[in-house]
C-alpha cells in the first residue's frame, strides 16, 4: 500500500492504543494460569493477534467481546501444535520457551525478516536444559525443558530473558538466568516481571541474576486492564514537538514501567514544551536543538526520535542502538534511507546515527521496508514537509498500530490517496 501525505501542522487530543508489549506478557500469563481470567484490551495488532494465535493453537480459548478477552487456561495435549509467529520476535522467544516447559512437540513458523532476526543464543540454553529445537525455521521443538542455571547474554534481546522468566514458574526445579553481558532494554524485563507479579508469581534479582525459588505457577486475577502503548503515543508526541497547536494523548500511565516513557524527557531536551496531568501528556513546538540520545534502554524510539531531530537546529546524535540492524527491518539503514529521500542530512555509525537538523525537509517518496515504525516515522517527518510525502509499504503499521492512519487523519493530517498507485 502506497500513502500519499500533504504536509500540514497536527494538532488536538488523542487516546494511546494498548500497550502491545504489555498485552503479549499478559496474555502469555492468563493462557498459563489455573484458572479463566478476563484481559481487557481495546486495540490488538498483527502481533498480538500472532501471539493470541499460538496459545490458541496450543489449547487455550481466547474469546472476545466489547474489548474483553475471556481467556481459558492451555489443556494438557499430546498433540503437535503448529504456530505461526507472524513477524513477532516476542511471540516466537516468548512463546518458545513455554512450549518446551510444558513439555509440548510444536512446529514454529515465521514470516517477514523474523527468520533471520536472532534465536540461536536462546535455542542453545533451551537444548541444554533438556529441550530439542532446531535452530532453522520452521524450528522443530520436542523434549521437556528442566529448571537449572541459565546463563545468556543481555546485550542481543531482552525478550530472550523474559522468555526464560515467562518459563520458569513452568518448572519443577528453581530456575536462575544469569546475564553475561551487561543488560541492555532493561525496562521490558521489568514489564515481564511486572506482569509476573499480577499472576502471583515472584522473581527476585541477585546481581546480575534473576532467581525463581518457588514455582507454584501462575494465579490469574479475575482481570486485568492493559495500559496505554508509550512507544505508539511517541508518534504523536513528536508531532506536538515539531509543529502546530500541540498534541494532547490520553491513556498514558505516569507510573508504567514501559521504558519508552522516556520520549518526554528526551522531546524536553530537544527543546519541546511538555506537560503532565493525570494520565495524559501534552507537548507543544519550541526551539529545537539538537542533542545527544543513549539508545541502549529506548531502541523503539529511535526512528521518531531521528525524524524529531530533523526538525531541530545542529546535530543530534544518536547512539548504543546496534541492535537496531537486527529489527524488523535494519533500522539504522533504513531510518538513513527513508529520511535522506526526504531531504535530511543524516548518516550512520557503527552503532547510530548522526543528524544534522535544519528544521525543515524537503519531502519526497520513502520505503518504510516493511517496518511498522519506519512507516510511522516517516509520517512524523512529513509534518515538517515543504512538499508531499509518499509512502511506499504504508501497510507496515498493520504490526502494531492498524488505525494509525486514520488517528493521523484526526490529528488533522491530510492523506490525498490512500491504496495503490
Amino acid at each position: 500500500m502506497i500513502v500519499k501525505i500533504i504536509p500540514s501542522p497536527l494538532t488536538g487530543k488523542i487516546n494511546a492504543i494498548s500497550s502491545k508489549s504489555q498485552a503479549h506478557r499478559a496474555f502469555i500469563c492468563a493462557a498459563l494460569s489455573q484458572k479463566p481470567s478476563f484481559i481487557e484490551c481495546s486495540e490488538v495488532s498483527s502481533d498480538i493477534e500472532s501471539t493470541i494465535g499460538c496459545l490458541t493453537a496450543l489449547g487455550a480459548k481466547i474469546n472476545k467481546k466489547n474489548g474483553f478477552y475471556k481467556v481459558f487456561p492451555i489443556e494438557p495435549s499430546e498433540k503437535k501444535a503448529y504456530l505461526d509467529s507472524g513477524e513477532s520476535g516476542s511471540t516466537l522467544r516468548f512463546i518458545l520457551p513455554v512450549v518446551s516447559a510444558l513439555g509440548r512437540t510444536a512446529v514454529f513458523s515465521g514470516h517477514g525478516r523474523l527468520p533471520n532476526r536472532p534465536i540461536t543464543p536462546l535455542i542453545e540454553q533451551l537444548n541444554a536444559h533438556g529441550a530439542q529445537i532446531s535452530t532453522n525455521f520452521p524450528i522443530e521443538c520436542g523434549g521437556r525443558l528442566r529448571g537449572g542455571h541459565f546463563r545468556i547474554a543481555g546485550n542481543i534481546s531482552s525478550q530472550f530473558i523474559s522468555g526464560l522468566l515467562l518459563a520458569s514458574p513452568l518448572l519443577k526445579e528453581k530456575t536462575i538466568i544469569e546475564l553475561t553481558t551487561p543488560l541492555e532494554s532493561k525496562p521490558y524485563i521489568d514489564m515481564t516481571m511486572s506482569v509476573m507479579s499480577l499472576y502471583d508469581v515472584g522473581v527476585e534479582i541477585n546481581d546480575n541474576c534473576y532467581v525463581l525459588s518457588e514455582n507454584n505457577g501462575y494465579c490469574a486475577p479475575e482481570s486485568i486492564r492493559i495500559e496505554g502503548d508509550w512507544s505508539n503515543a511517541a508518534f504523536w508526541l513528536a508531532c506536538g514537538a515539531l509543529e502546530g497547536g500541540g498534541i494532547k494523548c490520553g491513556n498514558l500511565s505516569q507510573n508504567s514501567l514501559q521504558g519508552d516513557k522516556a520520549v518526554t524527557s528526551i522531546l524536553s531536551r530537544f527543546g519541546a514544551r511538555v506537560f503532565s496531568e493525570n494520565n495524559a501528556i501534552s507537548v507543544f513546538p519550541g526551539e529545537l536543538k539538537g542533542i545527544d540520545i543513549d539508545a541502549s534502554d529506548i531502541p523503539d524510539l529511535v526512528p521518531v526520535l531521528s525524524a524529531v531531530a530533523c526538525g531541530a537546529s545542529g546535530q543530534t546524535r544518536i547512539y548504543n542502538a546496534s541492535r537496531l540492524r537486527l529489527k524488523e527491518s535494519d533500522r539504522l539503514q533504513a531510518v538513513t534511507d527513508a529520511l535522506s529521500s526526504l531531504g535530511a542530512d543524516i548518516t550512520q555509525t557503527s552503532d547510530g546515527l548522526v543528524i544534522g537538523g535544519t528544521g525543515r525537509l524537503k519531502g519526497g517518496r520513502a520505503n518504510a521496508m516493511g517496518d511498522h515504525r519506519i512507516a510511522m516515522s516517516i509520517a512524523v517527518a512529513a509534518v515538517i514537509c515543504d512538499a508531499p510525502v509518499i509512502i511506499e509499504n504504508a501497510e507496515a503499521v498493520n504490526k502494531s498500530y492498524p488505525d494509525f492512519y486514520t488517528d493521523y487523519i484526526k490529528l488533522g493530517a491530510i492523506i490525498e490517496q490512500k491504496g495503490l498507485i
